[in-house]
């Protein structure tokens, strides 16, 4: 079997804010992106054949990484008619029949790296295909058995597309995107580091506690390296704090043991149409191709 793990927050995130006219629910409420999460789930199910899906979403986007550095990420800034969305989101994937993760002190990523790492050695497994595009689940990526999939530009990351994309493997990507940062998370990095600078002494010693003190021992065409070296040394705690933060868990709760527990059997027919009712959705009342048995 395949396993699709949806990011749904990005899915909402984009559907909300994408070029097109405004989906309203009862009321004149604005569920732009619900509805265009429930478009795309639905074409992944019927037009791209995934059979075994797991959806996370962050329920609230704080998590503990808040505690552990102020400026992380919150929902500070983002527009209430987004925000109000998110549990109705929640309320379509499940009523679609599909496995939920709600996270609340974790974050949605760190449910699929929690999955990943539960489902990855199952002999059933043929393949996981981590569907984002967000290069904090590129660290996930394992060989070919575990790739990222950029639905939209119809991109898939094997190890391999991993280094020629971001240019290291993807157990650095956490140590790369500490030295240069993350303003979606909102952490900044070092000064001076930028992601080919990164990338290069990255990819000869992998981590950031193995790159040399003396930059002359580095060996490599980066520019600035005395400098770089000097500010390492000097912020090292503070690098390896980002590189915590970039750091995806593996022990967020997920219910599923089995991968055969993300198996989808179909949209209670039920359940979907007093979903659509209750919100004013009635174009996507007859959307799902397959309802279940039950």
């Amino acid at each position: 079997m395949e396993l699709h793990l949806v990011d749904a927050t990005y899915e909402l995130f984009r559907a909300h804010f994408a070029p097109r006219p405004a989906v309203l629910g009862r009321d004149g409420v604005v569920l732009s992106g619900v509805a265009g999460l429930v478009e795309q789930l639905l074409f992944l199910l019927r037009e791209e054949g995934a059979t075994h899906v797991g959806c996370a979403t962050d329920r609230v986007i704080a998590s503990f990484r808040n505690e552990l550095f102020a400026g992380y990420k919150t929902d500070a800034g983002m527009p209430p008619e987004l925000l109000s969305q998110f549990p109705i989101a929640e309320q379509a994937i499940e009523a679609l029949g599909l496995a939920l993760w709600p996270m609340v002190e974790f974050e949605a990523d760190d449910a699929i790296a929690t999955a990943v790492a539960r489902f990855a050695q199952d002999a059933e497994v043929e393949r996981i295909l981590v569907c984002t595009p967000d290069k904090d689940l590129a660290q996930c990526v394992r060989g070919e058995r575990v790739v990222l999939w950029d639905r939209r530009r119809r991109i898939i990351y094997d190890e391999a597309g991993v280094r020629a994309k971001w240019g290291v493997a993807p157990a650095s990507i956490p140590d790369w995107l500490a030295l240069v940062g993350d303003a979606a998370d909102g952490y900044p990095g070092l000064p001076g580091w930028g992601a080919k600078s990164a990338a290069l002494v990255l990819s000869r010693f992998g981590s950031i506690e193995a790159i040399p003190a003396d930059p002359a021992a580095w060996s490599l065409p980066v520019r600035g390296a005395g400098a770089l070296a000097a500010t390492l040394r000097d912020r090292l705690a503070e690098v390896l704090l980002y590189r915590t933060l970039a750091r995806l868990r593996n022990d967020a709760p997920i219910p599923q043991i089995a991968p055969a527990e993300l198996r989808w059997a179909g949209t209670p027919r039920a359940a979907w149409q007093a979903f659509c009712s209750e919100f004013g959705l009635d174009r996507l009342r007859s959307r799902p191709h397959r309802w279940s048995a039950a």
